[in-house]
């Protein structure tokens, strides 16, 4: 049984949910992790999200870069350059192989849900992770230079072109994790987190899925989200640019309106204590903390302020 419930995307989530896994037992935490990212490459299945997520609760994950495995070693990508293939996008030679098995178990007709928990026990971790849905789901980024599929925009053009929109092609029809659902609607449930995570690149593709947004929205346990945009400006990734293109002035106020209707409150860091008179008819309760993830001990101390938040408004939930 569930008893938190976390929404990640790839790199802030993970830590995010590294941290919860840290303070709430094993047994009693979920992370649903956004597929929209998910692509097809060298004949590999790519999920960038989900594998984040995997090496940070598994304590695999290259802090310093930010994303693939520590201790890492690059001879596959130094030997498909030198055959003048496709190296834009980056594939240790550890993180390698949990493309090729992830691949080999799809093709075998095993679902994405069920190969992420097997690759989750053999890395010995022991919340439960699933990936929002076992359909198919793709983020289209619409930009200046076209549509572009995910990682075309995000790795190989750098997030250079200009944002327009996005379009989350399956989403419509995808059906979200069924446990992901029952968890969201269990009366037992706690909490539900959504992580730091960019809100329309990674979180997004899942609150498009009709069932898992209707599911949230009627939650009974309290949604806390996360802010990803300290100061202004997010500690990774494109966030504040897409704001800016989109019309929007990156801050809190700008992701408190794109939660409104889902959640119940909304965890802004002490950069932004001065947005705090601002959004205080936002619909939703805010509070300030330090979360800022430069480390375990504050990965852990934000899961706990995020769980306290959510405890504090237990009862009072009521989306606005």
């Amino acid at each position: 049984m569930s008893r938190v419930v976390a929404l990640s995307g790839g790199v802030g989530g993970a830590k995010l949910a590294a941290g919860l896994a840290a303070v709430v037992a094993d047994e009693e935490l979920l992370v649903a992790v956004n597929t929209g990212d998910d692509f097809e490459h060298l004949g590999l299945t790519i999920c960038p999200d989900i594998d984040s997520n995997l090496y940070a609760l598994a304590g695999l994950n290259d802090v310093a870069r930010g994303w693939g495995r520590r201790d890492e070693s690059w001879n596959f990508m130094q030997a498909l350059a030198q055959l003048r293939g496709e190296d834009w996008f980056q594939l240790g030679d550890r993180d390698l192989a949990t493309h090729v098995l992830r691949s080999q178990r799809l093709r075998q007709g095993a679902s994405l849900s069920a190969v992420t928990t097997e690759l989750a026990r053999a890395l010995g971790i022991a919340a439960r992770v699933l990936p929002m849905s076992d359909d198919p789901v793709r983020t289209i980024v619409d930009t200046e230079a076209g549509r572009l599929c995910f990682q075309d925009y995000f790795v190989r053009r750098r997030c250079e072109p200009r944002v327009r929109g996005f379009d989350y092609e399956g989403a419509g029809r995808a059906r979200a994790h069924p446990d992901l659902l029952a968890a969201l609607r269990d009366p037992a449930l706690e909490a539900v987190v959504i992580c730091p995570s960019n809100p329309w690149l990674s979180v997004g593709p899942m609150l498009a899925m009709p069932a898992l947004r209707d599911a949230l929205a009627h939650c009974a346990a309290p949604v806390v989200a996360v802010s990803p945009i300290v100061g202004g400006r997010a500690l990774k990734g494109p966030a504040d640019k897409l704001m800016r293109e989109l019309g929007l002035k990156p801050g809190t106020a700008a992701i408190a309106a794109h939660y409104q209707g889902l959640v119940d409150g909304l965890l802004i860091d002490e950069t932004d204590r001065a947005d705090l008179a601002a959004l205080a008819h936002c619909g939703c309760a805010v509070r300030c903390a330090p979360t800022v993830m430069s480390d375990a001990g504050a990965r852990m101390a934000l899961a706990h302020e995020a769980l306290r938040f959510a405890a504090s408004l237990r009862g009072t939930a009521g989306k606005a």
